[in-house]
C-alpha cells in the first residue's frame, strides 16, 4: 500500500513538472472573461436581450425583495412529482425508478443545474499525509487526500481536489462518515517530542545565524529562548466546555468520522472561473454552452469523486456516507444527494433558492437573483431563461419551470434527508424563504411514502399544511425537518441530526482500539 501511494505521489509530481514544459500553442487558448463578460456571453447564446434584475435583501431599498405572503405564490400549484410527462399517475416504486425519476433528472439537468459532460476526466486519489491526533478527548487518524483530475486532454488546466478525512480510533470500524463542504485543515496536528523539538530549534538557530550572523549575539543574549515551542497538550482532566461541542467533535463522540472537502479546489465560486476548474478543464478553457453544468453541479460531482475514494478506505463504512452543507453549499449538498444515490443521507442547511426552497415562490431571494451576474454561475446557462423579459422565446418566470425543489428533494428518497434552517431573528434571513422550503418538503413526502419511507408525519397537501413553530422536532421518518433557534448555520441541529441518522442507519458504535 505504501509503495503504491509513493508511486502515485511521484506521478503527481511528474505531471506537475511536465506542465511547465507544455507547448500551449498545441491547445485552444484559454478564454479569460470577467464575470460580466461571461454572463453577457451566455445571454447572447440564449438570445436574451433583457433580464429582469434581482431584488435587494435590504428591506429599506426601493427594489427590495417581496416579504408579503399575499404576493408570494403567483403560481401556487406545483408540478406533481408523481405524474409523468405524459400524464400517467405513478403508483409503484418500479414506475418511479424506471420512468419518473429519469424524467426529473433530465429536466433538472437541462433547465436548472446543467449536465455533467460524458468526457469528464477520471480522478486519481493519493493520501498525501496521515497523522495521529487528538480532537478534544478523542484520538483520531487524520488523512489529507488529494484527487487529481486527468488533464492530458488539456494540460493548461489542473484540478486537484483537496479533502481531509478524520476518523476516531477509539471505535471499532469501519465508521459512518459525514462529508462537509469547507476548508480542509488538520484539526490538531501531532507535535514533535521534546527531544525532537530541541533538535529542530538547534537546527533552526544555526540556519538563522548562517543567514544573518547578527542573530548569534541575540541568541547568546537569550540562551534559554527557543524560537519554536510546542502547543499546550490536551488537558483530559479539564471539565468539558459549556454548551454544545463543535459539530465535528459531536460526530467523533458518536463514533462517526467526517470529511472536509474544499469546493474551491473543484470549481471557483464566480463566473470568471467558469473557463477554469473542472468545468473549464472539460471545456478546454472555452465558455459554457447553455446546458453545461454550473458550480453547484460541479461541487456535487467533486463530492461524488470524494465518495469514490471513501469506498476504498477500510476505516470508512461507505454505505453510510452523508453529505452536508450550509447556504450555497447546502444547495450543493442537496444537488449531490439528489443525483448521487450512493450518498446515504444529507444534512441540508439553510439552502434557500436553488436548494430546498421553491423556485416559483416570489419571496425573498428570487429566480432573478440566481440569474444575475453574482450567482448565475451556480446554475446551468439555460436557467437564465426564467428571468428573461425580452428574448426570442418571450418572457419567462419561475412559474414556467417544469420542475421545482420539492422534486429535487424527492430525488433523495427514500434515503435520509434532513432539511435544516435557523430563524431570521438570529441571522438566518427571511431572504432564504424558510416557508418555501417547508412547503417543498411537505410535497416531497409523497415520494418518500411511495418508496416505503416515512415523511414528516403530516399530510402532503402543501396548500393547507402550516409551518410549525421553531424547535418543533419532525424527526420520526427518513425525511426530517427542524428549524433551530440560531442563525445562518446548521450547527444547533447537529445534536438532533446525529442520533436521528444513527438510528435510521442502524449504526451501533463499538468501542475499542
Amino acid at each position: 500500500m505504501q509503495t503504491k501511494t509513493l508511486l502515485l505521489l511521484l506521478w503527481v509530481c511528474l505531471t506537475q513538472s511536465l506542465l511547465a514544459q507544455v507547448d500551449a500553442s498545441e491547445y485552444p487558448p484559454q478564454v479569460t472573461f470577467t464575470t460580466q463578460q461571461d454572463h453577457d456571453n451566455m445571454k447572447q447564446q440564449l438570445g436574451i436581450t433583457k433580464l429582469r434584475p434581482g431584488y435587494s435583501g435590504n428591506e429599506t431599498d426601493p427594489n427590495h425583495a417581496n416579504y408579503d405572503e399575499a404576493l408570494a405564490d403567483p403560481c401556487p400549484k406545483l408540478p406533481d412529482a408523481l405524474t409523468t410527462q405524459n400524464g400517467k399517475k405513478v403508483t409503484t416504486a418500479e414506475q418511479w425508478w424506471n420512468q419518473r425519476r429519469p424524467e426529473l433528472l433530465e429536466a433538472f439537468e437541462k433547465e436548472v443545474y446543467g449536465r455533467i459532460p460524458k468526457n469528464v476526466p477520471k480522478v486519481t486519489w493519493v493520501v498525501k499525509v496521515t497523522d495521529r491526533e487528538f480532537v478534544g478527548r478523542t484520538p483520531v487518524i487524520a488523512k489529507q487526500i488529494i484527487g487529481t483530475a486527468d488533464n492530458t486532454a488539456y494540460p493548461l488546466i489542473s484540478v486537484n481536489i483537496n479533502m481531509i478525512l478524520v476518523v476516531p480510533t477509539n471505535v471499532k470500524g469501519p465508521v459512518p462518515v459525514l462529508m462537509m463542504y469547507g476548508r480542509p485543515a488538520f484539526p490538531a496536528p501531532a507535535q514533535p517530542s521534546p527531544d525532537d523539538m530541541e533538535k529542530i530549534n538547534t537546527t533552526f538557530k544555526e540556519m538563522m545565524i548562517n543567514t544573518n550572523p547578527e542573530m548569534k549575539a541575540i541568541f547568546e543574549k537569550y540562551p534559554a529562548y527557543q524560537p519554536i515551542t510546542r502547543l499546550p497538550a490536551p488537558n483530559f482532566f479539564a471539565p468539558p466546555p459549556a454548551g454544545d461541542l463543535p459539530s465535528t467533535e459531536q460526530l467523533l463522540a458518536a463514533g462517526w468520522g467526517y470529511v472536509t472537502i474544499d469546493p474551491a479546489s473543484i470549481q471557483a465560486d464566480n463566473g470568471a472561473g467558469l473557463t477554469r476548474g473542472i468545468i473549464g478543464l472539460v471545456n478546454k478553457g472555452q465558455p459554457r454552452k447553455p446546458e453545461d453544468w454550473g458550480a453547484l453541479r460541479a461541487w456535487a460531482w467533486g463530492a461524488a469523486r470524494g465518495l469514490d475514494y471513501l469506498e476504498t478506505d477500510p476505516l470508512v463504512d461507505a454505505k453510510k456516507v452523508g453529505i452536508e452543507g450550509v447556504s450555497r453549499y447546502g444547495k450543493a449538498a442537496l444537488v449531490a444527494q439528489a443525483f448521487e444515490t450512493r450518498f446515504a443521507l444529507g444534512l441540508i442547511g439553510s439552502s434557500g433558492k436553488g436548494g430546498a426552497t421553491l423556485h416559483r415562490r416570489f419571496f425573498g431571494e428570487s429566480v432573478e437573483n440566481l440569474t444575475g451576474s453574482g450567482e448565475y454561475h451556480w446554475m446551468a446557462g439555460n436557467y437564465l431563461k426564467y428571468s428573461a423579459e425580452e428574448s426570442p422565446f418571450g418572457k419567462k418566470t419561475g412559474c414556467d419551470l417544469s420542475v421545482d425543489s420539492h422534486e429535487l428533494i424527492a430525488l433523495c428518497a427514500p434515503r435520509l434527508t434532513f432539511i435544516s434552517y435557523g430563524i431570521p431573528e438570529k441571522g438566518d434571513s427571511r431572504w432564504l424563504d424558510q416557508k418555501g422550503s417547508y412547503l417543498a418538503t411537505i410535497a416531497a413526502g409523497a415520494v418518500f411514502k411511495l418508496l416505503g419511507a416515512k415523511d414528516l408525519g403530516v399530510s402532503n397537501d402543501y396548500t393547507t399544511e402550516k409551518m410549525p413553530p421553531m424547535l418543533t422536532d419532525m424527526l420520526n421518518g427518513e425525511l426530517a425537518w427542524r428549524q433551530h433557534d440560531g442563525g445562518h448555520t446548521d450547527a444547533p441541529n447537529f445534536k438532533y441530526f446525529i442520533p436521528w441518522a444513527t438510528k435510521f442507519l442502524k449504526y451501533e458504535r463499538k468501542d475499542g482500539q
